[in-house]
């Protein structure tokens, strides 16, 4: 809901009446108690509407609020010196959506209690017009706005988290404590979310597409309604002695989601890609009537024992182990969450995840220059989960699929030291990832090839200068090269064929997985720290790297070909005087996408990013301090489009008509600036003023000022450039 109560002056009621309550402790710093606290209240004045707020808004709770907004904040602390007691509580925010409590209480070295509540709210940036009835909730209805696009309510879309954290810390021994943390949180609201479907499908055979008189695809947005819990608890026992080391700790994460589906009522008549109001085709109205599946509740719990061993002292070698076990669970009722058309005899899913890990590793420094790491990690996941058949199509039918993975780490690091300023260090690695046995009654779609196993060997090499009288930096250099089993023909509901040659066996549009494909990786890092003065200090950093990925096929261009990343930032810190000070940072980088695919598409996506920002603070005198400061953030995603010698006509016509798609620009510019005067030795105000520019142009949604509608002529819009002041004061109150 949105907060569009009036201001009042309850906040400050509840600081006079804590800091009534806290005063008399003060007078208790003869028997060793000393206390102090602070309270701030403050005003802030706030432009524009939402739709000026909806990138500035987004995460602080002010998308909605009123153009006036009271601040709250306080804090308080109680200390007994001759007990070593000491208690502290503190607030932020506690009047907008974004509040925050804390408590902690201790006794040094014996034990502590702490305890935090939290609001955080989430807008969404784009808005939505819409005549749909319900939308947020299980039973959504779609209506069709008679006016078109546009002439709906606008609506944002927002999820809420309230949090509330317990933590206890016991030292039972000297050598030995125990910790506990719960943490419960609840979130609620919507988020985009929707569903569409095109006529004919081969998993709708009685699905019919479209015709002069009918609309055979849809596509509606159906905000998901959110109303879940997530409760955690960790829980560790540790010891400690002069050569060993021992932690054993149990974590539980346990999801409960009070909607189970979203049951849309759509109507028989929708537009179609043109804007037309048209009648749906045979079977359409049925399969967008369908329910759809929202997360259903599950838990993950985890047990783990950790340690390491001093096992020589004079060459500080030590040897470490890990132990865990984790298992998962997915078994919410069918019936019970709504669900129908369940396999006979199949209540739930029962959908099991057992993971174990073993871990050990030693580390030495034989001798003074040198020093030596190797570990081991041995992973593997066993999927337990029942099969049964759960998808039927026409004469088809299959089951789920299992999904085990079993991965075999190993690393070698080796440090030396050249002298008392460079250090190399040579770190190699494996990687092993087998997936198992395909299970053979499932189906495979989307892709052409599956691989059982892949393997990965990296090298990285540095070279690094310490810290001398002007300068550190440090040089290195990392590769990689992955390849794997042979690769693996999938044929749906009987299993998979390994293939021997892939060249004959794969066509030219055959579609591979990245994650599967052979790929070199290289990247070269540059580091430096220099002190140019004593005033004035640099840190540069120069990154760059390039992924090739390898896959079996005739066409020489096919799938993800290459990606590419580049970085360079530098940051500068100059001390003025002894009161004044400056600082700035640039920042660019890149990445870079090449892919294509059979017919002569072949697209390269580059995403860059620029960031630059500059600022200054200072004390003109000893009651007055004050800063300005300046951030530029641009943001372009360029769709770069090309078609090779065996495109067809007419999608060089289209591309030559249309010229491809353009590209997607944030810019953001802030600037803020701030004063504050200490009227006396307990209070001060601080003045502080914002102002945030944004540009948004995202074609996916509005392009050239024409909105994207769906079929019942919602659409979703963001204000393609917005501006937002904010102007605060803000008194606080040491006591």
């Amino acid at each position: 809901m949105r907060d569009d109560r009036p201001l009042n002056a309850r906040p400050t009621l509840l600081a006079l009446a804590l800091l009534t309550a806290f005063a008399p402790a003060r007078a208790e710093d003869a028997a060793g108690i000393v206390s102090e606290g602070s309270v701030s209240v403050g005003l802030d004045l706030i432009s524009g509407d939402n739709a000026d707020r909806a990138q500035f808004g987004q995460y602080n709770g002010l998308r909605t609020r009123s153009h006036g907004v009271v601040l709250f904040g306080l804090d308080y602390s109680r200390r007994n010196l001759k007990e070593g007691d000491s208690l502290q509580f503190w607030g932020t925010n506690l009047s907008l959506q974004t509040r925050e409590l804390g408590l902690s209480w201790k006794n040094q070295g014996r034990w502590k209690l702490g305890a935090s509540y939290n609001e955080q709210v989430h807008y969404d940036p784009y808005s939505y017009n819409t005549g749909g009835i319900g939308f947020g909730t299980t039973t959504p209805q779609v209506t069709v706005l008679p006016g078109g696009p546009g002439t709906g309510v606008d609506k944002d879309l927002k999820v809420t988290r309230n949090a509330l954290g317990l933590d206890f810390w016991k030292s039972i021994t000297p050598a030995v404590n125990f910790a506990v943390k719960l943490k419960t949180e609840d979130r609620a609201g919507s988020r985009l979310y929707g569903n569409g479907f095109t006529c004919p499908s081969p998993t709708a055979p009685g699905c019919i597409g479209a015709t002069g008189i009918t609309t055979g695809s849809a596509v509606l947005m159906l905000p998901e309604p959110i109303d879940s819990n997530t409760t955690q608890i960790e829980a560790r026992v540790s010891y400690a002695d002069r050569k060993m080391n021992l932690s054993a700790g149990y974590y539980g994460s346990f999801y409960s989601n009070h909607n189970s589906l979203v049951s849309p009522m759509v109507p028989d008549r929708l537009n179609n890609g043109l804007g037309t109001l048209l009648p749906l085709s045979t079977g359409l109205q049925a399969i967008l009537n369908q329910p759809l599946s929202l997360p259903p509740d599950n838990q993950a719990q985890f047990l783990d024992i950790t340690g390491n061993y001093v096992l020589s002292p004079e060459t500080a070698t030590q040897a470490k182990f890990k132990l865990s076990y984790a298992w998962g669970s997915q078994n919410q009722s069918f019936s019970g969450a709504g669900y129908t058309g369940a396999p006979a005899g199949v209540a739930s899913l029962g959908g099991s995840v057992n993971t174990g890990l073993v871990l050990v590793g030693i580390s030495s420094r034989p001798i003074p220059k040198l020093a030596l790491l190797a570990e081991l990690r041995y992973e593997r996941k066993k999927d337990s989960t029942p099969i049964a058949l759960y998808n039927v199509e026409d004469t088809d039918t299959y089951t789920n699929r299992r999904y085990p993975l079993q991965t075999v780490r190993a690393r070698f690091n080796a440090g030396y030291q050249f002298n008392s300023t460079y250090r190399g260090t040579l770190d190699v690695g494996y990687e092993s990832l087998d997936r198992g046995t395909f299970t053979p009654t499932s189906a495979v779609a989307g892709v052409s090839a599956l691989r059982q196993r892949t393997d990965e060997t990296s090298v990285k090499v540095e070279l690094r200068r310490r810290m001398t009288e002007e300068i550190s930096g440090a040089i290195s250099y990392v590769g990689s090269r992955r390849n794997g089993s042979n690769w693996l023909q999938p044929n749906s509901g009987v299993g998979v064929t390994e293939v021997t040659d892939p060249q004959t066996a794969f066509s030219a549009s055959s579609i591979f997985m990245p994650s599967l494909a052979d790929r070199q990786r290289d990247l070269l890092k540059i580091s430096a720290n220099w002190q140019v003065s004593s005033a004035l200090s640099l840190s540069v950093l120069a990154e760059g790297g390039q992924d090739s990925y390898s896959t079996p096929t005739d066409y020489p261009q096919q799938g993800l070909r290459k990606s590419d990343m580049n970085l360079f930032s530098v940051d500068a810190d100059y001390a003025i005087n002894e009161t004044w000070r400056a600082n700035g940072y640039l920042s660019w980088g890149n990445q870079q996408l090449r892919q294509s695919r059979p017919a002569g598409y072949i697209l390269s996506f580059k995403n860059t990013a620029t960031a630059l920002g500059a600022g200054i603070t200072g004390m003109p005198t000893e009651k007055w301090q004050v800063g300005v400061n300046l951030a530029y953030v641009d943001d372009q995603n360029a769709y770069s489009q090309t078609l090779g010698p065996t495109a067809s006509p007419a999608n060089v016509a289209l591309l030559d008509a249309a010229g491809g798609l353009p590209d997607v620009l944030f810019r953001q510019f802030t600037l803020g600036m701030f004063g504050k005067y200490d009227i006396d030795k307990r209070s001060a105000v601080r003045v502080t003023l914002v102002y945030q520019y944004a540009k948004v142009n995202d074609w996916a949604w509005n392009y050239n000022g024409t909105p994207y509608a769906l079929s019942d002529g919602t659409t979703l819009f963001q204000q393609p450039t917005q501006s937002v002041a904010v102007i605060g004061v803000t008194y606080s109150y040491r006591f």
